[in-house]
C-alpha cells in the first residue's frame, strides 16, 4: 500500500511576492546613494536566502511528519519489526485435499504460490475424528500416546466418560504447543482448537487468548480477534495463535463432500485467509509472520445401503449393545471380563468371510495388538481390546431401522484412504516460496512449529529429519 501523499504547505505564488525594478543609472548619480543602494540588496538577497532555507526545511520535515502520522492512523502504532517469530495456525475442520480446486480459492494459492504445501494433502492420524487429530497436530503424539483416542471413549482404568466438553488435564496427555509456549515464558492463544481449555502445566488458558468455545461467534470476527492481538504492545503480542473453525466439516456431514454447499463453505474459507493476509498487509507484518493453514481430515459420502449390522452376527455370535463403546466408523468393542477378545474376533471374522453378511467384505476385526502398525492404535488401555476398520463410506449400526434412504458425508476411517487426507500450507521467513513436499502425517508438525519458535519441544513422535525436508536451512 503506498503512502498517503501530502502536498506542500505553500504554494508557488507566495514565493514570488518580490518585484522586479527596471533602474537606470544616470551619469550624475551621487556616488554614495549608488554604494547604499548596493548594500541593501545584499542584505535583502541574505534575507530572502535565509527565509528560503528555513521554509524549505519547515517544509520537508511537515511531510515527513504528516507521513509518519499516516502510517500510525493505518496500523494503530509506528511500523515496526517483532521481537520474536509469530506462528499462526489455523485448521479449517472437514477440508479435504482437492477441495481447493472446487471454487477459485484466491488466497489459498496466494500461500500456496509464495509457501509450501503438501503434494497430495497432509495425513491424518487414525482413527480420522476431529478431537484425534487436532490434538495430534498440537502434541506431535499419536492418539496412543495423547490420550484422545476417540471423540468418545471410556477410561477403563476409572470409569470416567470423555466427551467433546471434558476439560479434565487426566483425559489430555501429552504437551500441546501452547504448553510448550508457556513453558518458555512466552504468551501464547488459543481460539477454540480442541484442548485449549484444558489447564495444565504452564498454561492457565487465559481469557484473553483463550475463550470458551462458542460455535455462534462468526468466523470473521474470529479472524478480527487473531488480528487484533497484533495492535497490542510489541511484548505482548501471543507468540502463537492457534485458530479453529468449523467449515466445511459441518455442512460435509449434512450433504457429503460433493454438494454445492461445499462449494460455498470452500470459498468463504478461501475469503477468511484473505482477510488475515490483508490485515496482516496492513499492519506490514505479512512477511514476519508465519501462516500455517491446515485441516484435520478429509470426507466421503456415505448412504444407507452401505450398512453393516451388528443384529447379523447373531448366527455366528450375539454382541450386545453394552459391549460396543463406538459403532462406526471406529468399531470399537471391549467385551465383558470372562469372555475371551481372541475368541469373539474369531467367531466375528468367520461371519464376516462368511458371504452371508450384508456388506460383510466392508470391515475387518482385530484384537488391537494385531492392527497394522502404520495405524500407532494399540498402546494405550483406552483402546477397547477389538478394533473393527470400516471401509470407506461405510456405517456400522447395532440394528436395521425403517426409514428413507439418506446420504451425508463422514470421516474416522482408514488414514490410508485418499478421501481422509486434508491440507497444508505454510508460509513464512522458514517457508520455502513455491516448495512442494511429499504428503506426511500430522504428527510432524509440532516439531515444525518449536523450530520456526526457536524454541525446544517435549518429546512427540514426529521423526528427526522432518524439520529439514520442509522448513529452509539457514
Amino acid at each position: 500500500m503506498a503512502p498517503n501523499q501530502t502536498t506542500s504547505l505553500l504554494s508557488d505564488d507566495e514565493s514570488n511576492h518580490d518585484t522586479r525594478r527596471n533602474a537606470r543609472t544616470h551619469p550624475g548619480t551621487n556616488p554614495f546613494i549608488f554604494t547604499a543602494l548596493i548594500a541593501l540588496s545584499c542584505v535583502g538577497l541574505s534575507a530572502a536566502s535565509a527565509f528560503g532555507f528555513l521554509y524549505f526545511s519547515t517544509s520537508s520535515s511537515t511531510t515527513h511528519s504528516a507521513q509518519k502520522l499516516s502510517s500510525i492512523e493505518r496500523t494503530g502504532r509506528p511500523s515496526s519489526k517483532l521481537p520474536r517469530p509469530v506462528v499462526i495456525m489455523i485448521s479449517a475442520d472437514g477440508f479435504r485435499f482437492g477441495y481447493q480446486f472446487k471454487t477459485a480459492t484466491p488466497s489459498i494459492d496466494r500461500l500456496m504460490a509464495e509457501g509450501t504445501s503438501a503434494d497430495r494433502g497432509l495425513i491424518p492420524v487414525y482413527p480420522t475424528l476431529t478431537f484425534p487429530n487436532h490434538y495430534s497436530i498440537v502434541t506431535g503424539l499419536y492418539p496412543a500416546y495423547h490420550g484422545i483416542i476417540n471423540n468418545y471413549f471410556v477410561d477403563p482404568a476409572t470409569g470416567d466418560e470423555f466427551t467433546l466438553a471434558s476439560h479434565d488435564p487426566k483425559f489430555w496427555l501429552g504437551e500441546p504447543l501452547w504448553e510448550t509456549v508457556a513453558n518458555h515464558g512466552l504468551p501464547a492463544a488459543a481460539y477454540y482448537w480442541a484442548g485449549a481449555e484444558v489447564v495444565k502445566g504452564s498454561w492457565t488458558c487465559p481469557p484473553q487468548f483463550c475463550p470458551k468455545y462458542n460455535s455462534s461467534v462468526p468466523l470473521e470476527e474470529r479472524i478480527d480477534t487473531l488480528l487484533s492481538n497484533f495492535d497490542l504492545p510489541l511484548e505482548e503480542i501471543p507468540v502463537l495463535m492457534n485458530l479453529y473453525i468449523e467449515s466445511p466439516d459441518a455442512q460435509g456431514h449434512q450433504v457429503g463432500p460433493d454438494d454445492p454447499q461445499i462449494t460455498a463453505a470452500v470459498g468463504r474459507v478461501d475469503s477468511l485467509l484473505g482477510r488475515l493476509i490483508t490485515g496482516l498487509e496492513q499492519r506490514a507484518l505479512l512477511d514476519e509472520v508465519t501462516v500455517i493453514f491446515v485441516g484435520d481430515h478429509g470426507m466421503v459420502g456415505t448412504c444407507d445401503k452401505k450398512y453393516i449390522y451388528i443384529e447379523d452376527f447373531a448366527e455366528w455370535i450375539d454382541i450386545p449393545e453394552e459391549w460396543i463403546m463406538y459403532h462406526t466408523p471406529v468399531l470399537s468393542i471391549r467385551p465383558p471380563a470372562g469372555v475371551d477378545a481372541a475368541e469373539v474376533v474369531s467367531k466375528m471374522t468367520e461371519a464376516l468371510e462368511s458371504g452371508k453378511l450384508n456388506n460383510g467384505g466392508s470391515l475387518k476385526v482385530y484384537l488391537k495388538e494385531n492392527l497394522p502398525a502404520r495405524l500407532h492404535y494399540s498402546d494405550s488401555d483406552r483402546i477397547t481390546p477389538i478394533i473393527g476398520i470400516v471401509a470407506e463410506g461405510y456405517t456400522v449400526e447395532q440394528r436395521r431401522v425403517a426409514g428413507e434412504e439418506m446420504c451425508w458425508g463422514s470421516h474416522g476411517y482408514d488414514n490410508a484412504a485418499f478421501s481422509m487426507r486434508t491440507i497444508f500450507v505454510g508460509r513464512g521467513p522458514k517457508f520455502g516460496k513455491g516448495v512442494v513436499v511429499p504428503s506426511f502425517e500430522n504428527v510432524e508438525l509440532y516439531n515444525a512449529v518449536t523450530s520456526i519458535l526457536g524454541i525446544s519441544g517435549a518429546p512427540n513422535n514426529g521423526t528427526s529429519g522432518f524439520v529439514n525436508t520442509v522448513l529452509r536451512r539457514r
